[in-house]
Parts: structure tokens; C-alpha cells; sequence
């Protein structure tokens, strides 16, 4: 199993998928288009995409002008039927490689937030792992419009575009399902005045809101990782039974 990795910031961690990751014992490609580096070029290279947040937003191609290109990658995978995962940041380019609007600054959320699946959402291979309404990390203050092509998997008050799927396998994700207690930590040590100017008061309260959220979130983040990169593997599957097929014909 390969899967490509674009991180878009200097501090960036798989968290929770990255455990689901290596369960399935994937083998990881990581790019920093951010710092110069490469971007992934074609999807028959790999099974799988995962793009992760960043604090630039998702059209801020004068400063990070792998953007577009990385849109396009996203969709290109996609249209491949690999499985793909956005999340926040990387949902954002995912819905602008298919035609959504990025909306800057309208729906700020920091911290543990409840997020509800819609009826798409209850059915859906990946999303179905989550209770129907469940708490989980927020860090974002822009959003954007679902694509045409997209099926609607969850909301929040503040958001409704938390979560969609386009295609078999091509998922984004607004809210920070990655985010275990021990990432939110190194958060809170990396970047305590962002978090800080984000929601005032949250350094003092952190600890008693991850003694209550914390363990649920952590255990939804798992289920959904682990429900995504059951997608590779549903694709490898297939595609070696075809081999097979193939092969005997």
C-alpha cells in the first residue's frame, strides 16, 4: 500500500491516520510543497492521497503558489478512483479542485465541537464509523461551498460543509479527525498564542475539555482513519481480483 502524504506547514502530524496507516502497513511518501519540495505527480504511483491542514488558506496562491496545482492532483486522484483524504486545510483544496468556493474567514471553530452526520453521512463506508452526532477538533476559520458532484456527509452549527465525499473514495474533511489529545498537545506547545487568539481562555480550560472530549474524540478519529484507509485496501482488492481474472483468461 502507498499512500502520498502533502503537508502544507511546518508542523504537521498524521495523528490518528497515521496509526490506521500503519496497521495497514502503508508505505509512506511524504511532500512538502510548502518548503519548495515536490508535489505528487501522478496517481498510478499510488494507492492513496492524504493532504493535510495548513495556516495559509486554500487560495493563497501568491504565497503558496503550489496551490492550484495541488487541487488539480487531488482531483486527478480522485477521478482515479484512489482513495483521497482533506482535511481542513486539504478539504478546502479538495473542494476548490472540484469547483467549490472557498470562503475566507466566515466560520471560525477552535476546539472540541460537535459535529452531526447527515443521512448520506450515516450510510457512507467511512463516516458510518462515527456516532450520529460526536465531538471532535476544530481549528479553521474559513469554508467553502460543497461541488456540484458532492454528497453532503456532515455539518455543524457553524459550518455545515464539515464533511463530503465526490466519486467512490475522494473524502474531505473541515474538522481535525487526526487530532488525538497527544497532537493537540503539541499543538498547545508549538503555537500557544495562535490558540490563544483563537479562542481566549482556551490554555487555562485545555485540560479539563480534554479530560471530557478527549477520550470520545480520540476514538472516533481512530474509526474514521481506519475506515478511510479501508478504501485502499477495498481498491487493492479489486484491482488484484481483476489481475487475477485477467490472468486466467
Amino acid at each position: 500500500m502507498r499512500v502520498a502524504v502533502v503537508e502544507n506547514t511546518l508542523v504537521s502530524s498524521l495523528g490518528q491516520v497515521g496509526v490506521a496507516l500503519a496497521e495497514a502497513g502503508a508505505d509512506l511518501t511524504v511532500f512538502q510543497p510548502w518548503n519548495g519540495g515536490d508535489l505528487p505527480q501522478s496517481p498510478n504511483d499510488f494507492d492513496g492521497l492524504v493532504v493535510l491542514g495548513g495556516e495559509q488558506s486554500a487560495i493563497d496562491d501568491h504565497t503558496h503558489p503550489y496551490l492550484p496545482q495541488l487541487a488539480d492532483i487531488m482531483r486527478d486522484f480522485g477521478n482515479a478512483g484512489k482513495a483521497v483524504l482533506g482535511i481542513c486545510l486539504g478539504s478546502q483544496i479538495l473542494a476548490r479542485g472540484y469547483g467549490g468556493e472557498n470562503l475566507l474567514g466566515k466560520t471560525p471553530e477552535f476546539g472540541w465541537h460537535d459535529v452531526a452526520l447527515t443521512p448520506e453521512g450515516a450510510a457512507d463506508p467511512v463516516l458510518a464509523a462515527a456516532e450520529q452526532d460526536f465531538s471532535i477538533f476544530q481549528w479553521h476559520s474559513d469554508t467553502f461551498t460543497l461541488p456540484p458532484e458532492a454528497v453532503h456527509l456532515a455539518a455543524s452549527p457553524a459550518a455545515s460543509a464539515q464533511a463530503f465525499r465526490i466519486g467512490r473514495a475522494a473524502y474531505g474533511t473541515q474538522f481535525h479527525f487526526e487530532a488525538s489529545r497527544d497532537v493537540v498537545e503539541e499543538w498547545r506547545e508549538k503555537f500557544p498564542d495562535m490558540m490563544e487568539g483563537s479562542r481566549p481562555g482556551w490554555l487555562d480550560e485545555h485540560r479539563g475539555l480534554a479530560n471530557v472530549h478527549g477520550p470520545a474524540a480520540d476514538a472516533t478519529g481512530l474509526a474514521l482513519a481506519r475506515a478511510w484507509v479501508r478504501q485502499i485496501e477495498v481498491a487493492e482488492r479489486a484491482d488484484t481480483a481483476q489481475a487475477e481474472r485477467l490472468a486466467g483468461e
